[in-house]
């Protein structure tokens, strides 16, 4: 993370902290499996690799070629000649911290991972597979939809934005859940249960739905959109 504050401010944009989140977790994986391999802690990794790298990626193409986003241009204003010193603890240094915690399921099994997969693992890698999809397939949805010039001041409702407003955090929140499951078996199984919580808790209350709910709040379609579709875990529409 330090290394991507050096990036950011090279760059003038923050908003790189966002492309160093997914990698920063493939890093992490990756160096506790050279420190401590095992058959359980490959599977998590494998699964986290392809989670960091793809989710890293859909921002880069997301950014590329745009302003900063707009909430680091927020920032920029707010903390004026501050503005260098509290990008790197409230923007980078922050993350980092918050990468860890979230990390604790691959810590754990980094520390006492099983050389072989057991029932319950296996149940942790289909519910990451359907978190996998529901992260991956909404973000191509929205990406698609927001290309489409002519959906200009729309708001997404088909595809699975039709059963939840937030599709890509539940599939994210779903699948740090299963990386924790699939941590089962290892010495600190019920302490590493901080990972899931702590990216639960970041989406649902701090950063990631209430922004996002925020910037639409008043907005008389998404106020509709908002009655008829679940917040998050995906449910039919409520007919009204």
């Amino acid at each position: 993370m330090s290394v991507w504050f050096i990036v950011g401010q090279l760059l003038r944009r923050n908003d790189v902290a966002d492309i160093a989140w997914g990698l920063g977790f493939v890093v992490l994986a990756w160096v506790l499996y050279i420190n401590r391999p095992s058959v359980q802690l490959s599977l998590a990794v494998f699964l986290v690799t392809i989670w960091g790298v793809r989710l890293s990626t859909h921002i880069f193409m997301r950014n590329r070629n745009k302003p900063e986003d707009y909430r680091y241009q927020a920032w920029r204003k707010e903390w004026g000649k501050w503005f260098t010193v509290r990008s790197f603890f409230q923007v980078f240094m922050l993350q980092g911290i918050l990468l860890i915690c979230i990390s604790a399921p691959l810590i754990s099994m980094g520390k006492s991972g099983r050389d072989s997969i057991s029932v319950v693992a296996l149940v942790g890698l289909i519910g990451w597979v359907i978190g996998f999809i529901f992260e991956s397939m909404g973000d191509y949805q929205l990406r698609q939809f927001l290309i489409d010039s002519s959906n200009k001041g729309k708001i997404m409702k088909s595809g699975l934005w039709r059963y939840s407003r937030h599709p890509n955090y539940f599939g994210e929140v779903l699948g740090w859940w299963s990386i924790w499951i699939i941590a089962y078996g290892t010495h600190n199984f019920w302490l590493a249960v901080l990972g899931p919580l702590t990216i639960t808790i970041l989406i649902l209350k701090v950063s990631g739905v209430p922004l996002l709910e925020k910037r639409y709040q008043g907005d008389t379609e998404y106020e509709k959109y908002k009655k008829q579709t679940s917040m998050f875990v995906p449910l039919p529409i409520r007919r009204r």
